[in-house]
């Protein structure tokens, strides 16, 4: 059994990894690639994507009462902050593909033999603690402006959000402190669990690598996360339904995008 290690790599010494320059185009090639490794295996929708939208709905219908009505927004919105997470199988199917080995959908649980498992869940911690953080913020906010007390009625929350002054305040700073969390998310794991799943570099290597990844390609890496942010809106709109097909392609799209902006190393991981 591969020992317990979290912070380095397999080898328990920090791993520095090559970043490479690429540009807009480069994202669009990714997509098209996470595009046809969709349209290859489609069947992952199944036991992976359905859960994303599933999800979305039970929040959606557990908050719609008026108590919990402010916190529908920034459940549904922060479930961005998780998605790298959500969408680790999806990395390992591209991978798979990439490799030419058998792309079954009960391959993407291999995930949990992967010797950077630990790494991987303590990445995925700090994704959930950010996704926490980011609902009390939004709840402490929101009772800034409006009082502890809930609303009154699901009309009343509506008028309050879009007819008065502190409901602007609360649609435009909120906006501005989502962005914030947005952009933590994106700079600390843009590449973090391919490049895991990848190469056993340990959680902070993973972390570091990201951060490196987009102060190497700010605007691109910029457009990558408005890329994300437009196609999750989409996905959300049917009643989150179309994010069956909007996170798997993004999913094997982030794996695409990490194979352009990350170096592989001399000896290469080998298949499994």
């Amino acid at each position: 059994m591969a020992s317990f290690h979290v912070i380095a790599g397999a080898s328990e010494t920090l791993e520095h990894t090559k970043i490479k320059k690429i540009g807009v185009s480069d994202l669009f090639d990714a997509l098209r690639r996470g595009v046809d490794d969709f349209m290859v295996k489609p069947s992952h929708i199944v036991f992976l994507c359905l859960i994303y939208p599933l999800v979305g709905v039970v929040l959606a219908a557990w908050t719609s009462g008026a108590n919990a009505l402010p916190l529908l927004f920034p459940l549904v919105s922060g479930f961005a902050l998780i998605g790298p997470f959500a969408a680790i199988g999806l990395y390992e199917i591209s991978r798979r593909r990439e490799a030419g080995l058998d792309t079954s959908w009960r391959h993407a649980f291999e995930v949990r033999n992967s010797p950077a498992l630990p790494a991987i869940a303590a990445v995925g911690i700090m994704l959930f603690a950010i996704f926490i953080t980011w609902l009390l913020t939004a709840q402490m906010f929101y009772q800034y402006l409006f009082g502890p007390a809930p609303p009154e009625s699901i009309s009343g929350f509506i008028n309050e959000i879009f007819a008065t002054g502190r409901g602007w305040t609360l649609i435009i700073l909120g906006h501005v402190i989502g962005f914030v969390f947005a952009v933590v998310v994106l700079c600390t794991t843009v590449v973090a669990f391919p490049l895991l799943l990848d190469r056993d570099v340990g959680a902070y290597e993973a972390i570091h690598t990201s951060v490196r990844a987009v102060l190497a390609n700010p605007i691109t890496m910029a457009v990558w996360g408005l890329i994300v942010a437009v196609a999750l809106i989409i996905g959300s709109v049917p009643v989150f339904a179309g994010l069956a097909v909007v996170l798997p392609i993004l999913g094997h799209a982030t794996w695409h995008v990490y194979r352009k902006v990350v170096a592989q190393p001399a000896s290469a991981r080998p298949a499994s």
